[in-house]
C-alpha cells in the first residue's frame, strides 16, 4: 500500500463507507514526511510531478534568520528546538534557538544612520531580548519549509509574540 492523498477512503457525512471503484492513481501519490533533524547538512533532491524538484531537508544545522526591528539578517546556527505548536515529539519545528556564528561585518554609512536614529527614538533593545543576548541564544521562528525547500531561514521573535512563545514554552 503507498502512500494515497485521496479522500474516496473517507466516510461520508452520515458515516457510511464509501464504495471503491476504482484504483490509486499516480496524481494522488504521496510520499513520506521529511522529518528533519538538526545535524550537518543533508538534503536529498526529489522528483515531483511535471518534472520539477523538491529539496527535502534530512538534517539542516543552521540558516537566515532576520531581526525584523533592525533590518538585519544573517546565517546562524540552530542549537535546539525549544517548541512545536502541534505536537511536542515532533523532533524540528517553527521555533528553535539560535545563536549567531558570523563575525560582524562592516556596516555603511547609511545603515550607521538608521539604527542609530533608530536608536534615538527607542532607547534600547527590549528587556527579555537583552537577557536572550546576554545567555547568547535568541528564540526565532522558522518561516520556511525545510521539508519541501531544503533550507531553513526564519525571524527572531520580539514583544508579543516572543512573550506568547515564552509562556507555551514554560508549560
Amino acid at each position: 500500500m503507498g502512500i494515497s492523498r485521496d479522500s474516496r477512503h473517507k466516510r461520508s457525512a452520515t458515516g457510511a463507507k464509501r464504495a471503491t471503484y476504482r484504483k490509486k492513481r499516480a496524481f494522488e501519490k504521496g510520499r513520506q514526511p521529511a522529518n528533519t533533524r538538526i545535524g550537518p547538512k543533508r538534503v536529498h533532491l526529489v522528483r515531483t510531478r511535471g518534472g520539477n524538484t523538491k529539496y527535502r531537508g534530512l538534517r539542516l544545522d543552521s540558516g537566515n534568520f532576520s531581526w525584523g526591528s533592525e533590518g538585519i539578517s544573517r546565517k546562524v546556527r540552530v542549537i535546539v528546538v525549544a517548541f512545536h505548536p502541534s505536537n511536542n515529539e515532533l523532533p524540528i519545528g517553527r521555533r528553535r534557538q539560535q545563536k549567531s556564528e558570523v563575525p560582524e561585518e562592516k556596516k555603511s554609512k547609511s545603515v550607521e544612520s538608521k539604527q542609530a536614529a533608530r536608536f534615538a527614538a527607542s532607547g534600547k533593545v527590549e528587556n527579555a531580548l537583552e537577557r536572550q543576548f546576554e545567555a547568547g541564544r535568541l528564540y526565532a521562528v522558522v518561516s520556511s519549509r525545510p521539508g519541501q525547500s531544503g533550507r531553513v531561514d526564519g525571524y527572531i521573535l520580539e514583544g508579543e509574540e516572543l512573550a506568547f512563545y515564552q509562556r507555551a514554552i514554560r508549560k
